[in-house]
């Protein structure tokens, strides 16, 4: 069964509706190990709402914290500390789709960062990218620090509306195969969900 690990160049680039998309058409279970900021829901509760399979099944976060912050500063707030030996792969024997904290650099504690769950938990990386200005740089940025580090990188997924010489500059920096472009969604429900599974080349991916 194939593990993807979702991440992105910052935060609020998508993450979460992409996992959904992917959730939705590869019918694969989710899991978000560590969550920051759950006084008004959490990703796993949004994921949720969002699917119409039956197959998909969500695990609950290793870790869940009540500040819409870094995972490491989060944990501190809380008198907590995140031990990333103690997050542990769900049971399961489907896809699974893993939904990281912020962009992949974002820490958990001293010198641990989301990132390196990736690779703990042998899952190949899917990086969203989001149009805006500095986006470029952030993508660059992320690449290089994936292929320095020898990640496993299944490839970019471009999430909004890209002047096309902005997406030129982004995809052309590496061998990176673009997975799926989805644009600018707006409000999200499970018929857009679905309609934007509808159009995941699963051969991609499984």
């Amino acid at each position: 069964m194939k593990r993807y690990f979702i991440t992105g160049i910052d935060t609020n680039v998508g993450k979460t509706v992409v996992s959904a998309i992917l959730a939705e058409a590869l019918q694969a279970d989710y899991w978000k190990p560590i969550q920051s900021g759950n006084t008004d829901g959490s990703d796993m509760s949004e994921v949720g709402k969002l699917i119409s399979n039956s197959k998909t099944k969500l695990h609950p976060e290793a870790y869940s914290f009540a500040a819409p912050v870094s995972p490491h500063l989060a944990a501190a707030i809380e008198s907590r500390t995140i031990d990333i030996k103690t997050i542990v792969l769900p049971l399961t024997s489907n896809h699974l789709i893993i939904e990281g904290a912020g962009g992949i650099m974002v820490p958990l504690a001293k010198n641990n960062y989301v990132i390196q769950l990736a690779r703990d938990l042998d899952a190949e990386v899917i990086l969203v990218v989001r149009n805006y200005v500095g986006c470029i740089n952030h993508s660059l940025l992320s690449v290089d620090y994936l292929l320095r580090n020898k990640y496993k990188i299944k490839g970019l997924i471009l999430n909004g509306n890209f002047d096309p010489l902005v997406e030129q500059a982004i995809v052309t920096y590496s061998d990176i195969p673009v997975l799926a472009k989805f644009p600018e969604q707006g409000a999200v429900d499970k018929s857009k969900i679905k309609e934007f599974a509808a159009f995941v080349k699963k051969e991609l991916f499984i």
